[in-house]
Protein backbone atom coordinates (compact mmCIF):
# COMPACT_ATOMS: atom_id res chain seq x y z
CA UNK A 1 0.00 0.00 0.00
CA UNK A 2 1.25 3.49 -0.78
CA UNK A 3 1.85 5.74 1.90
CA UNK A 4 1.62 9.53 1.34
CA UNK A 5 4.33 11.54 2.94
CA UNK A 6 4.15 14.23 5.00
CA UNK A 7 6.65 17.15 4.72
CA UNK A 8 6.73 19.15 8.33
CA UNK A 9 7.46 22.82 7.64
CA UNK A 10 7.82 25.40 10.60
CA UNK A 11 4.22 24.84 12.32
CA UNK A 12 2.68 23.71 9.01
CA UNK A 13 2.41 20.04 7.68
CA UNK A 14 2.65 19.63 4.03
CA UNK A 15 0.76 16.98 2.19
CA UNK A 16 0.54 16.80 -1.27
CA UNK A 17 -1.50 14.21 -2.86
CA UNK A 18 -0.07 13.08 -6.26
CA UNK A 19 -1.90 9.59 -6.59
CA UNK A 20 -5.39 8.41 -6.88
CA UNK A 21 -6.30 7.50 -3.57
CA UNK A 22 -7.74 4.56 -2.37
CA UNK A 23 -9.84 3.92 0.48
CA UNK A 24 -6.75 2.14 2.38
CA UNK A 25 -4.08 5.09 1.47
CA UNK A 26 -6.69 7.35 2.61
CA UNK A 27 -7.23 5.57 5.90
CA UNK A 28 -3.42 5.41 6.79
CA UNK A 29 -3.01 9.24 5.38
CA UNK A 30 -5.72 10.02 8.24
CA UNK A 31 -4.13 8.33 10.73
CA UNK A 32 -0.46 9.49 9.75
CA UNK A 33 -1.35 13.06 9.87
CA UNK A 34 -3.32 12.58 12.93
CA UNK A 35 0.03 11.23 15.09
CA UNK A 36 1.95 13.75 13.14
CA UNK A 37 -0.10 16.43 14.69
CA UNK A 38 0.45 14.78 17.55
CA UNK A 39 4.03 14.54 17.54
CA UNK A 40 5.43 17.85 15.45
CA UNK A 41 2.90 20.38 17.77
CA UNK A 42 2.11 21.46 14.19
CA UNK A 43 -0.55 24.71 14.20
CA UNK A 44 -1.69 24.02 10.24
CA UNK A 45 -2.30 21.22 7.76
CA UNK A 46 -1.86 21.61 4.02
CA UNK A 47 -3.26 19.35 1.63
CA UNK A 48 -2.47 19.40 -2.12
CA UNK A 49 -4.71 18.11 -3.94
CA UNK A 50 -4.29 19.78 -7.36
CA UNK A 51 -2.66 16.13 -8.95
CA UNK A 52 -6.49 14.64 -8.10
CA UNK A 53 -9.03 14.32 -11.20
CA UNK A 54 -11.50 12.65 -9.66
CA UNK A 55 -12.69 12.02 -6.25
CA UNK A 56 -15.16 9.84 -4.80
CA UNK A 57 -17.82 10.08 -1.89
CA UNK A 58 -15.00 7.94 0.45
CA UNK A 59 -12.03 10.63 -0.34
CA UNK A 60 -14.81 13.48 0.09
CA UNK A 61 -15.68 12.22 4.07
CA UNK A 62 -11.93 11.48 4.59
CA UNK A 63 -10.83 15.18 3.84
CA UNK A 64 -13.75 16.52 6.15
CA UNK A 65 -12.62 13.74 8.45
CA UNK A 66 -8.94 14.99 8.49
CA UNK A 67 -9.89 18.65 8.57
CA UNK A 68 -12.19 17.62 12.16
CA UNK A 69 -9.37 15.32 13.53
CA UNK A 70 -6.94 18.52 13.02
CA UNK A 71 -9.41 20.99 14.39
CA UNK A 72 -9.25 18.52 17.53
CA UNK A 73 -5.91 18.58 17.99
CA UNK A 74 -5.25 22.38 17.26
CA UNK A 75 -4.43 22.38 14.07
CA UNK A 76 -5.79 24.39 11.00
CA UNK A 77 -6.82 22.45 7.89
CA UNK A 78 -6.62 24.45 4.69
CA UNK A 79 -6.92 21.97 0.76
CA UNK A 80 -5.50 23.67 -2.07
CA UNK A 81 -5.65 23.31 -5.35
CA UNK A 82 -9.13 21.80 -5.86
CA UNK A 83 -9.86 21.01 -10.04
CA UNK A 84 -13.18 22.20 -11.00
CA UNK A 85 -13.86 18.55 -11.95
CA UNK A 86 -13.49 17.90 -8.10
CA UNK A 87 -15.58 20.64 -6.57
CA UNK A 88 -18.23 19.57 -9.25
CA UNK A 89 -18.47 15.87 -8.49
CA UNK A 90 -18.33 16.72 -4.37
CA UNK A 91 -21.36 19.15 -4.77
CA UNK A 92 -23.13 16.59 -6.67
CA UNK A 93 -22.38 13.77 -4.31
CA UNK A 94 -23.95 16.52 -1.48
CA UNK A 95 -20.51 16.87 0.04
CA UNK A 96 -20.02 20.76 1.01
CA UNK A 97 -17.20 19.69 3.22
CA UNK A 98 -18.12 21.81 6.00
CA UNK A 99 -15.05 23.21 7.96
CA UNK A 100 -12.83 22.31 5.53
CA UNK A 101 -10.90 25.71 3.96
CA UNK A 102 -10.21 26.05 0.70
CA UNK A 103 -8.00 27.76 -1.33
CA UNK A 104 -6.69 28.19 -5.10
CA UNK A 105 -3.25 27.10 -4.54
CA UNK A 106 -0.17 26.52 -1.99
CA UNK A 107 0.77 30.44 -1.63
CA UNK A 108 -3.10 31.59 -0.80
CA UNK A 109 -3.52 28.26 1.28
CA UNK A 110 -0.34 29.46 3.75
CA UNK A 111 -1.14 32.80 3.59
CA UNK A 112 -4.71 31.39 5.48
CA UNK A 113 -3.07 29.39 7.50
CA UNK A 114 -0.51 32.22 8.57
CA UNK A 115 -3.84 34.55 9.33
CA UNK A 116 -5.13 32.16 11.33
CA UNK A 117 -2.24 31.90 13.59
CA UNK A 118 -2.27 35.87 14.11
CA UNK A 119 -6.27 34.52 15.39
CA UNK A 120 -8.00 36.49 12.24
CA UNK A 121 -9.63 33.31 11.16
CA UNK A 122 -10.81 29.74 12.45
CA UNK A 123 -13.02 31.06 15.23
CA UNK A 124 -14.17 27.75 17.21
Amino acid sequence: MDRIPILQMGQVLLVTIQVDMQDQTALALQDDLANKIATSGAKGVLIDISALEIVDSFVGRMLGGISGISRILDAVTVVVGMQPAVAITLVELGLSLEGVRTALNVERGMELLAQSRKGNLFAR
